[in-house]
């Protein structure tokens, strides 16, 4: 099953179809290029990356399909399900190169790294399959192409950051966008394709993220997350000082830009997340008060399965510091899987205490999906029955969904700082923002503009969202 989250209606609409390129129009001679991408920010980002270095080399892009000379997914490999869309969509493509002949198709991202040459023997439609370090070589791919070969690269780089690449900003709504501060991930989840398809950790050059987000924020933007699969061990060596950044640093740096810059991050990792970085957060009023702290399990015998390296104890140790430094306030979600290889009853109702006991404000929640050549894939059987998995994931989601009632529902009465990100999906006489906390907030329209901030008194709410109205400030 997919990842499912006590969501807004406007995350769950965003989430539910993948993201489009939209129009660049360059050099015609050198064709248009659609994308569309799938998974998690990373990817979205990435696809950002993907368009800047395109459009450099002449290329135009375009979000109508039926123009485009390249068909471009990015790709996610976490789970089986997510594979499977790529190569259902996949299919939908036969007509259109039934029409278009020289069309070119192609597969970027995780799904390409893992899978590399079988989808082109798999997927005769796939004229190109690039990783997620081969992106700079995407006009050299092109070109293959073009003189009627298939087109590969994989390569997995231990240096690649593309720190010197300014982004397209495909996915932005003007207001925020995505930064990537890192790459890779060296921690060896026995469950996770991503050390695999994204290659080892490595840490992006402080001046080129601050020079990027000042940018950013010089265009107008109003939030930047800071994006790593585990920001809280990013580390840059200044070559300047021969002295380590470290991520708490890199947090003050940041938010030091500007005080109307908001500042988010995600992943960090409970073994990590370092009392310095909640202290910095503590800091400075700009670092948004929300921390997203996969916990994946409740149950110690599950965790040294899943090679995460820290326990129970751990973990609830992290959360009391989070509470202690930063408040009851601050904003906590959480990744968990039901129905890891060999988990008892006893153990998911050990996932379902930690659940209780923390209350988190919302969180993503799957069951476990076998990933071929991973730890666990090759050393523990598959063995919870589906229906199982799927039972234990229900009460999961049920019970996350009534903390993010009791969480929610803390706010009534409250005023709260709210960045205004646009019209709300369900009516253009309502606006929505973001709390410092991540929760989104729905009121009917005043005189604020778009990436201005207000002041909303929260009056109800559902599960996934705050119902509120404007305030003088």
């Amino acid at each position: 099953m997919q990842a499912l989250k006590v969501l807004s209606t406007e995350e769950k609409e965003a989430l539910d179809s993948p993201r489009i390129s939209t129009d660049f129009t360059q050099s015609d001679y050198l064709g248009k290029v659609y994308i569309e991408s799938y998974g998690c920010q990373m990817n979205f980002a990435d696809s950002e990356v993907v368009t800047s270095i395109l459009i450099n080399k002449g290329y135009g892009t375009t979000s109508n399909i039926s123009e485009a000379d390249t068909i471009l997914l990015n790709t996610c490999a976490i789970r089986d399900n997510a594979e499977n869309k790529i190569r259902h969509r996949l299919q939908a493509f036969k007509a259109i190169k039934a029409k278009k002949p020289d069309v070119t198709i192609g597969i970027l991202g995780c799904m390409a790294e893992r899978l590399k040459t079988k989808l082109i023997e798999e997927e005769k439609l796939v004229d190109l399959v690039a990783g997620p370090d081969s992106y700079r070589d995407l006009p050299n791919l092109l070109d293959q192409i073009e003189n009627g070969q298939k087109a590969i690269n994989v390569f997995l780089s231990k240096e690649e950051t593309y720190g010197d690449i300014e982004p397209v900003r495909l996915h932005s709504n003007g207001v925020g966008a995505f930064v990537s501060i890192m790459r890779g991930c060296d921690n060896m989840c026995s469950f996770c394709v991503v050390p695999f398809t994204r290659g080892r950790e490595r840490s992006r050059d402080l001046v080129s993220i601050i020079h990027e987000c000042t940018t950013l924020f010089n265009q107008g933007y109003r939030e930047v997350n800071l994006l790593g699969q585990n920001v809280d061990s990013y580390h840059w060596n200044n070559p300047d000082s021969n002295e380590t950044v470290n991520f708490a640093q890199l947090l003050a740096h940041t938010a030091q830009i500007h005080p109307d810059l908001r500042i988010r991050f995600s992943t960090s990792h409970p073994k990590d997340i370092t009392d310095e970085v909640l202290h910095t957060m503590a800091r400075f009023e700009n670092i948004c008060k929300n921390i997203h702290l996969p916990a994946q399990s409740g149950n110690n015998r599950i965790l040294e399965l899943m090679n995460r390296t820290y326990t129970r104890e751990w973990y609830l140790d992290r959360i009391k510091s989070i509470r202690a430094i930063l408040g009851e306030d601050c904003g906590i979600s959480h990744d968990v899987i039901a129905g890891f290889c060999s988990e008892t009853e006893e153990e998911h109702q050990d996932t379902l205490a930690l659940l209780t006991e923390v209350q988190y404000d919302f969180g993503y929640m799957f069951t476990y999906s076998e990933r071929p050549g991973t730890p666990a894939a090759k050393k523990y059987p598959d063995d919870v029955p589906d229906d199982v998995k799927s039972r234990r994931l229900s009460e999961i989601i049920d019970l996350q969904r009534k903390h993010s009632g009791i969480r929610n529902e803390r706010l009534i009465g409250r005023i709260e700082k709210i960045l205004v990100e646009g019209n709300s999906k369900k009516s253009d006489k309502h606006h929505y923002g973001k709390t410092d906390s991540n929760k989104v907030v729905v009121f009917p329209k005043g005189t604020e503009q778009i990436g201005e901030y207000v002041y909303v008194k929260v009056l109800s709410c559902t599960t996934g969202t705050l119902i509120g109205e404007l305030v003088n400030s």
